[in-house]
């Protein structure tokens, strides 16, 4: 018997990697008893930051570890891929329809058993566990977790976007149409002028935001940035990050517009979008008064506020092999973005990881390591390489081993490291794992 603290995407890709080779597992989810400020629904696999999974591309980082994980068999791409809605090049989820699916998935599994409840402590030496809590690990769990790996938790925060019923948005000011024309022209476009966008900018910088709390070290991931804390970087920074109008025309003049806020859909029905790139920690007054201020958005009524909420992740290069196997207890391991992976596909790719090595190990079988020229390998190795500075890390192609030629033309070189991506994990297939699927 395995048994996996958290429903999440992480746990539930390990319980299913090591249900359907025969081997039982139970998954602890403290939903519906206790929610984490970020959740809302009772289902296991709940998307929270945004409903993208980023590019489908092989040639993107992300499109290539997704790649990576249809060979491999993962049950969350295959749910993430059935539940998709329009979003151009890249895979976006109906949350609900995701989560619902998935949950509907496991359920069906009879390997697997669902314990509902809030677990405080780590199972005793004889099992084998997995913590796969996330990065909004309750404090009970977490002084527990201090316990056994004697180290203290690192913190960061992560900003959610809001989300607007698209009714609400004035068609006549958007338009549906993606950067140079590529891709389904699923987005909404915003376009402002340089007036509007420097009102906007004034009043972004100057609005109010929520107060933390004071145990909470304000450490700001990168990656998922507060659009105020970015636009305080100055008067353009937007301009030159989420709000960059290059390779759009305002139908409306023919031209370039100053800045372009974009939308992305957030459901099957289209009835709903999020903001691209305005992951915010202002008060919810505030949202509503700044954010109405953006062309389009004058009547805009929000479904959902954006909110920021700490984060945890363990310093996982000093306690974890390349298996995410804790060091210092074998028996325990960890997945999903308390390890210090940071975005949903990623969390995925560290649960196919555990679940494949403990029906390895459970088999009497050599670990499953896979090589760094793989995304699901740098990954790994990164997370289990020592590094006195240890952030969040995405997937990206800077960790990965560089080619045997020297390439100028950025495109061409990511298309050449994904080609031999794509060839080591076909060379790998699935044969190593027979036993498995």
């Amino acid at each position: 018997m395995v048994t996996i603290i958290g429903g999440g995407l992480a746990g539930c890709e390990t319980a299913y990697q090591i249900a359907k080779a025969g081997i039982k597992v139970k998954i602890y989810e403290m939903k519906p008893q206790r929610f984490s400020p970020a959740h809302n629904n009772s289902n296991l696999a709940e998307v929270v930051c945004s409903n993208s999974f980023k590019s489908n591309l092989h040639t993107n980082a992300c499109g290539l570890l997704k790649e990576e994980l249809r060979i491999l068999d993962s049950l969350l791409i295959k749910c993430a891929d059935e539940t998709s809605v329009p979003a151009g090049q890249a895979l976006a989820v109906d949350r609900e329809k995701f989560s619902e699916l998935v949950t509907k998935k496991i359920k069906e599994i009879p390997n697997i058993e669902i314990i509902n409840e809030e677990i405080m402590t780590i199972p005793s030496d004889s099992e084998i566990s997995v913590i796969a809590t996330g990065p909004l690990t309750t404090e009970e769990l977490s002084q527990e977790i201090i316990k056994i790996t004697g180290k203290e938790g690192l913190h960061f925060y992560d900003a959610a976007a809001p989300i607007i019923e698209k009714d609400s948005i004035d068609m006549n000011i958007g338009f549906l149409g993606d950067r140079y024309e590529k891709g389904d022209a699923c987005y909404i476009n915003l376009p402002m002028n340089k007036e509007e966008y420097e009102s906007f900018w004034k009043e972004l910088v100057n609005a109010e935001v929520v107060e933390l709390h004071e145990f909470e070290k304000r450490e700001i991931f990168e990656g998922c940035m507060p659009v105020e804390v970015m636009a305080k970087r100055g008067i353009d920074t937007l301009r030159f990050g989420p709000l960059k109008p290059v390779g759009f025309i305002d139908p409306r003049t023919g031209e370039r517009p100053y800045a372009i806020v974009q939308l992305r859909q957030d459901n099957k029905e289209a009835s709903i979008y999020n903001i691209v790139g305005f992951q915010t920690n202002l008060k919810f007054g505030e949202q509503k008064r700044v954010f109405s201020m953006i062309p389009g958005l004058k009547n805009a009524e929000f479904v959902k506020y954006g909110v920021m909420h700490r984060n945890t992740f363990i310093n996982s290069p000093e306690l974890l092999d390349e298996t995410y196997n804790l060091k210092s207890n074998k028996n325990i391991y960890f997945a999903g973005q308390i390890t210090g992976v940071e975005g949903y596909v990623e969390s995925i790719a560290s649960g196919m990881i555990v679940g494949l090595n403990i029906v390895n190990r459970l088999k009497n079988k050599e670990k499953v390591i896979f090589p760094e020229t793989t995304m699901i390998g740098a990954l790994s190795k990164y997370i289990a390489t020592p590094n006195k500075k240890f952030q969040p890390m995405n997937a990206n192609f800077g960790i990965f081993p560089p080619l045997n030629l020297k390439i100028k033309d950025k495109k061409l070189k990511y298309e050449k490291l994904a080609d031999r991506a794509i060839g080591e994990m076909n060379k790998i297939g699935l044969q190593q794992f027979s036993d498995v699927v």
